[in-house]
Parts: structure tokens; C-alpha cells; sequence
């Protein structure tokens, strides 16, 4: 049944409009300022987890067209902290403040008392690290590595905990990253190595009359290592090319220097790592951008041991992480109830639920598909649409839902859509899609604080 226009612009609370937020920066929202349409795919832009995440441009808010707080960490700008020495980005709120404000500082004790109790406290720590983790001292680092589950409650078994996990996947490289003349070196020595002759003419090879037929590089059984290695070789290309288009705005991804080139390294091996040990999944383009928040948060850890075993430490979380998003990246579900279509279709049901206008105007009159602009965002977890530090801070809302990121995620993009619902019901296909994939620069606390009352209010 159709709803008069005043009937339905009730639905939409007034504290959306709440001179609360009278401090966000309205001149970022005029129409004059979002970066121009390119000739970027639309619906192909989405992700398709038959092929891959998106056929997937890099970042469109890299060279941003115009200064978003806070500003991005360059190539311009001084070389950004060395991993042991902060794990601090821009602040998020203010460009022209660098120093925490006083919720940042009361925000960062609550949560320094709760990480120093003998058993974690977890719905207390989500409460508090829900509304944001202040940058600095290591907190996020410890706080993500409780909320995903890698770290246990009890801090008298974060010690062996870690060694454990970490001795684990160094076994896994060992096995799984091994060149397969390696492996057949391997075989080889388990049933040859008595004779001295070899060792002395090999030197470490193996000769042509030594490796059996079923391990020979030519060999097409399906048990052949090499036959799995050249299988695994297009993979491993595609995470290479991914990989090295990782956030190009940050020194820590990107660039020439040894650090750059060593974070780069680790995220290829666990992105191979998680492809061989899941093969009904392997990789799917994008897995680099959803593992790059969670890398650069533990390899900046303070602490020199723990920013040493980042490698280890993110792989374990990446996989938490996507437990919850496994559905979404497996093509035989994409129609199902728990795929991405689906997903995407809950994100349109509280759409209506809380602003059918604007669900009308989107869907009905100017025929904007949630999936031309949905589909980025829920399966990167938001992270092309905002910038790096304000990506973090948003994370610590969805890892802090004890269900799971996705429900707090599909309000956070909801509210997306409201705070610029103005901007829409003007627009017509064209400009709403523009407006969509590329969203424009907000106040994430604002942005988290409607998502939050979608929560807490149910429409009327």
C-alpha cells in the first residue's frame, strides 16, 4: 500500500537531524565536491564471488579529490611511524587536532583496566570498544585480537596461546609454501640418504634418474606435487597483482622501501597459506583489502615480540574474520540464504523498515539495484569507502557486535544511506549511483551513531 509523503517522512526520527551534529563538516556534503563519475564499472564494479570480489579497480578515495579528515598518510607526506614505535594513525575526528580528546583519553583507561584484569571482562570490553579504540599503546591490537577469539579471556594463557598458534603457522608455511623441489629433495632423502655418492653430486638437487615419475614436472597425475604447483601458480599471480595494489597511498603497503616490500610478503603468504588450507574457497580478489587493516594494526603494535609475529597473529584472526563471511565468498551460495544476495537483501528490508521513502525513491522510481553499490561495501567491510583511519575506527564497532560483524554492518551501511537521503530523493539514477560508489567524506562517530539507533529504535 502506497504512503502519502507525510505519512512517510515521519518514519525518519528527528534526531537524525539533531543539532548535535552541527559540527560535521556540511560543506564535504555539497554536490559540487564528490569526486566526478569515472569511467569505472558500475554493476561490474561489485564483487562476484564466482570471479572475485570486485573486477576491482584500486581504492577510487586514493587521490581523493578533496581533503578529507584525516588526511591520508601520502607519499607526499614525512615517512609514517616505524611498526614498533606506534600504531597510531591521523586522528579521525579533526584535522587540525592531533591531540586524543577527553573521551579518547577516558575511553583508552576504561580499556587499559579492563585488558589488565586476570579474566577479561568481553561484554564490558565490547561496550567500551564499540564506540571506538583510541590509537596508541598497542590497545587495538590486544582488544581486535580478544574480540575475533584469538586471544582467550584468561591472560594466564595468552602466553602459551600464542606460542602455540604461532608455531602452527610457521608449520604451515614449511608445508605449504615449499617449492616442489623442495618437496621432492625431501622425498628423496628419506629414501636415499645413505648414499654418500649422491649427496656429493647433487649438491641439494635431486637428478633426473631420481625423481620418481609421479613427481616428474612433466607429470599429469593428479597427485603430482608439480601438478598442484602449476594449478597453485595462477592463484598465487593474482594475489601477487592484488597484493601489490594495496592501498598505494600508504608507505606501509606500498612503495620501494624493505618495509613496504616485507608487509607485502607477509600478506601474499597468508593469503596463499589460507587459499591451500580452504580449497572451497581458495582466493577470491579482495581477501587483500579485508586482511590489511587487521596487518597493519598488529605489525604496529609497540610491543617488538608481538609486531615480530604479526604474520602468525593475522592469519589466525583473518580466518575468525571471515568465518563469520564465509557464505559470501563461495559462488554455489551466491542465491542462497546465507549469500551475498541475500545479505544484500536484508540490507533493502531495513532500508524500508526505516526510511521507505527513501527505499521507494532508490529502488522503485530511479531503479538503483543495493547490489551496483551494496556488494562493495558489505563483503570489503567498508573498507574502499572511507579512509584508512576511519575504516579502523569502524571496525571497532563491527568486531565489537558479539554476533558478529554482519548485523551491525548492514546498519552501518543503512545509515549511510540516510545521511545523505536528502542528496538522493533529488537525484536520479545516474547521479545516486555516482553519489554511491563514491560516498562522500562523513563524521564516523555520527555515522556510527545512527547506525546505533537503528538498533535501539524500531520504526514506529
Amino acid at each position: 500500500m502506497f504512503h502519502s509523503p507525510q505519512m512517510v517522512k515521519k518514519r525518519v526520527p528527528e534526531w537524525l537531524n539533531s543539532s548535535l551534529w552541527s559540527s560535521t563538516p556540511s560543506p564535504s556534503l555539497d554536490e559540487d565536491r564528490v569526486q566526478p563519475y569515472t569511467s569505472k564499472p558500475t554493476a561490474t564494479t561489485t564483487i562476484t564471488s564466482s570471479s572475485s570480489i570486485s573486477d576491482y579497480e584500486p581504492p577510487s578515495m586514493v587521490d581523493p579529490p578533496i581533503p578529507v579528515p584525516p588526511p591520508k598518510p601520502t607519499r607526499e607526506d614525512k615517512p609514517p611511524p616505524q611498526p614498533q614505535s606506534t600504531d597510531s594513525l591521523p586522528d579521525h575526528e579533526d584535522k587540525n587536532n592531533t591531540t586524543p580528546s577527553p573521551e579518547d583519553i577516558s575511553r583508552q583507561a576504561q580499556l587499559l583496566v579492563e585488558l589488565s584484569r586476570k579474566t577479561i571482562n568481553l561484554r564490558e570490553l565490547r561496550r567500551i570498544a564499540s564506540q571506538g579504540i583510541p590509537d596508541g599503546a598497542g590497545i587495538r591490537s590486544t582488544v581486535w585480537k580478544l574480540l575475533l577469539g584469538y586471544l582467550p579471556p584468561d591472560r594466564g594463557l595468552w602466553s602459551s596461546e600464542l606460542a602455540k598458534k604461532r608455531s602452527q603457522y610457521k608449520h604451515f608455511k614449511d608445508e605449504l609454501l615449499m617449492n616442489p623441489s623442495e618437496i621432492t629433495r625431501k622425498m628423496d632423502n628419506c629414501t636415499n640418504c645413505d648414499t654418500d655418492e649422491s649427496k656429493g653430486q647433487s649438491k641439494g638437487l635431486l637428478s633426473r634418474s631420481e625423481i620418481t615419475h609421479g613427481e616428474h614436472p612433466l607429470s599429469l597425475g593428479q597427485s603430482s606435487v608439480w601438478n598442484q604447483f602449476f594449478q597453485d601458480t595462477e592463484i598465487i599471480e593474482q594475489i601477487d597483482r592484488d597484493v601489490k595494489r594495496t592501498h598505494p597511498d600508504l608507505h606501509f603497503f606500498s612503495g620501494d622501501s624493505s618495509d613496504a616490500k616485507s608487509n607485502q610478503d607477509a600478506l601474499k603468504n597468508i593469503l596463499i597459506v589460507f587459499a591451500k588450507l580452504n580449497p572451497g574457497i581458495r582466493y577470491v580478489q579482495g581477501m587483500n583489502e579485508l586482511l590489511a587493516p587487521l596487518f597493519y594494526v598488529f605489525k604496529t603494535d609497540p610491543n617488538e615480540e608481538d609486531a615480530a609475529s604479526a604474520e602468525a597473529d593475522t592469519f589466525f584472526c583473518f580466518v575468525e574474520l571471515l568465518s563469520g563471511f564465509r557464505d559470501h565468498f563461495c559462488q554455489q551460495l551466491d542465491n542462497s540464504v546465507v549469500g551475498i544476495r541475500s545479505t544484500i537483501t536484508k540490507l533493502s528490508q531495513l532500508l524500508k523498515e526505516h526510511d521507505e521513502e527513501l527505499w521507494r525513491h532508490l529502488e522503485i522510481t530511479t531503479k538503483v539495484n543495493p547490489q551496483f553499490y551494496a556488494f562493495r561495501w558489505i563483503t570489503l567491510l567498508l573498507t574502499q569507502e572511507f579512509n584508512f583511519a576511519d575504516s579502523l575506527h569502524i571496525w571497532d564497532t563491527l568486531l565489537s557486535d558479539p554476533e558478529g560483524p554482519q548485523e551491525t554492518l548492514l546498519r552501518v551501511c543503512c545509515a549511510m544511506l540516510i545521511l545523505i537521503r536528502r542528496r538522493l530523493l533529488a537525484g536520479d539514477f545516474t547521479s545516486n549511483l555516482k553519489l554511491l560508489q563514491n560516498y562522500p567524506p562523513t563524521n564516523i562517530r555520527h555515522l556510527l551513531y545512527v547506525a546505533n539507533k537503528l538498533r535501539v529504535q524500531s520504526p514506529g
